[in-house]
């Protein structure tokens, strides 16, 4: 056996760790809350539908703005609450995707897609929880303004937890969309897939949607067959990371192989194949022969590749 990589200390997984205490039985009182917005120790997180707004710094830059900043932004669409850190009130404030853009233009903000400020590490990492948590609830509110029930445009409710029908009466909640993504192994292989949507030399875990009535290891089975022709037997659980694109959890596993002979979806994957561990120790440290490489560590599937590297999973 070749020698073992040094791959380093293990890095944060992002959006994960939240230090937000979401004090949700204060989203009913409206006095409450507005008493929580008043505070002057009340900062709001700015999204404009796929765009986080933040005021431009050395290197690190503020995505927190007070209330007259918001106001002074302009644009500004629905507003939640998201709970207090060490009793200081946050919140997420939506702006149009028009007013985000215009906003580049402004020497004194910088404007850019989360994934951007997660993996370039543009805000001091204990704001990506509530920025992540912020983004998903507003994405809701944009693509939920009429009633699914009846056409009526609704009432926003709850702090912003909740949007009512004046016509029927129906209640819509904020939902999160379950997603299973693995790690296949046999022994010191593992199967990596390749989407269409993927940087040129990137290779990741398989996933996929939890469908209704579908048990955790049960997605695991049915979406590793699926895209790859692979059986699986034993799943374990790994662990879960909120992922706002737009609202989903991945939830992350391991699962044993069955057999070997791969055959592809190619409506969902451009490729997939066995790497050996080796290989995939050369790709997470960017020294694979063919350039090849893994997932950044902001996203769950490096943190589940890199368990399996590591010795903590394994079913032989």
């Amino acid at each position: 056996m070749s020698a073992r990589i040094d791959l380093g200390p293990k890095p944060t997984l992002g959006y994960t760790a939240s230090r937000i205490e979401r004090a949700a039985e204060l989203r009913t009182d409206e006095a409450a809350i507005a008493r929580l917005a008043a505070d002057p120790r009340s900062r709001a997180y700015v999204v404009g539908v796929e765009l986080i707004v933040m005021k431009k710094g050395s290197t690190v830059h503020d995505p927190l703005f007070t209330g007259d900043e918001i106001i002074a932004l302009g644009g500004s669409t629905e507003t939640v609450f998201l709970g207090l850190i060490n009793g200081a009130p946050r919140f997420g404030v939506g702006m149009t995707a028009a007013a985000a853009e215009a906003l580049k233009d402004k020497e004194q903000f910088v404007v850019t897609d989360l994934r951007s400020v997660a993996v370039q590490g543009l805000v001091a990492p204990e704001n990506l929880p509530p920025i992540a948590e912020a983004k998903a609830v507003l994405h809701w509110h944009a693509r939920h303004r009429y009633c699914s029930n009846c056409g009526a445009f609704t009432s926003v409710l709850h702090a912003g937890w909740r949007r009512d029908c004046p016509q029927c009466n129906a209640q819509h909640f904020p939902r999160t969309d379950p997603v299973v993504i693995m790690l296949t192994t046999t022994g010191e292989r593992c199967l990596l897939g390749r989407s269409p949507r993927f940087a040129p030399t990137m290779w990741s875990c398989l996933a996929g949607f939890v469908e209704p009535g579908e048990a955790i290891e049960d997605a695991v089975r049915r979406e590793t067959l699926e895209e790859s022709g692979i059986r699986t037997g034993r799943v374990t659980y790994y662990r879960s990371q909120p992922w706002p694109f737009p609202m989903s959890l991945m939830i992350g596993a391991h699962a044993a192989a069955l057999n070997d002979d791969i055959t592809v979806d190619r409506s969902e994957l451009e490729d997939a194949r066995w790497f050996t561990k080796a290989e995939v120790e050369a790709m997470m440290m960017r020294r694979h022969p063919d350039g090849l490489t893994t997932p950044a560590p902001v996203a769950i599937a490096h943190h589940i590749i890199r368990a399996w590297v590591d010795g903590e999973f394994g079913f032989d």
